[in-house]
C-alpha cells in the first residue's frame, strides 16, 4: 500500500502526521543522506549525522512550508549535523551554532527575513553580487567565477568573507 502511493503524496501524508508514511520517507531518503554525509563528514560521524537528520526530520516535518523545498532542507540539515560533529571532534565551534539558534528562536519569520534583507543591504557591491548569484541564482562556485572572470579560490574567498559579514551583522 505505501510503495504505491507517489513521493509526494507520501511526503503530503507525513507533513499531516501519518506515522507509516514518515516511516516510508526515514527509510526512502536515508541511503541518500547518508552518501551525502560521506562526502562531507568525518568517517567516523556519518551514521551519527544521517541518525540526528532524520529524528529532525522527524520531529519538525510538519513546520516545513514548503514540501518542494525538503530535499534541499534535508541535505542542508545532513550538513549542518558534519559540521557540529566535525567540531565537537576538534573541540571548536566556529560557528557558534548555539549563539544562531537562540538569536533565530528570538526573531519571527518576518523579522528574520527584515535582518536578512538589511544584512545584505551593508555588504559591499562585490560580496553581495556573489552572495546573489550562489544562494539566490543558485550557481556553482565555477559559473561564478565565469560569470565574473574569477578563478575559483578567489570566488570560494569572496563568499566566505561576505558570508562572514552577514554572520556579524546579524548577530552583533
Amino acid at each position: 500500500m505505501v510503495s504505491s502511493t507517489s513521493p509526494d503524496a507520501m511526503l503530503l501524508a507525513a507533513h499531516a502526521g501519518d506515522r507509516d508514511a514518515m516511516a516510508h520517507i526515514l527509510r526512502v531518503y536515508q541511503p541518500d543522506l547518508r552518501r551525502y554525509a560521506q562526502k562531507r563528514c568525518l568517517i567516523s560521524d556519518v551514521d551519527d549525522a544521517v541518525q540526528e537528520a532524520l529524528l529532525l526530520m522527524a520531529r519538525h516535518l510538519s513546520a516545513v512550508r514548503q514540501l518542494a523545498s525538503f530535499s534541499g532542507w534535508m541535505f542542508r540539515v545532513v550538513q549542518r549535523e558534519c559540521r557540529r560533529l566535525g567540531r565537537v571532534a576538534f573541540k571548536q565551534d566556529p560557528y557558534e551554532e548555539a549563539l544562531v539558534d537562540q538569536w533565530m528562536a528570538a526573531h519571527t519569520p518576518d523579522g528574520l527575513r527584515l535582518d536578512l534583507a538589511a544584512a545584505l543591504e551593508s555588504l559591499p557591491p562585490h560580496a553581495l553580487q556573489v552572495v546573489l548569484l550562489r544562494d539566490f541564482e543558485e550557481l556553482s562556485i565555477r559559473e561564478i567565477g565565469e560569470r565574473l572572470g574569477m578563478d575559483v579560490p578567489a570566488v570560494k574567498s569572496r563568499l566566505h568573507r561576505a558570508r562572514v559579514m552577514i554572520r556579524e551583522y546579524l548577530l552583533a
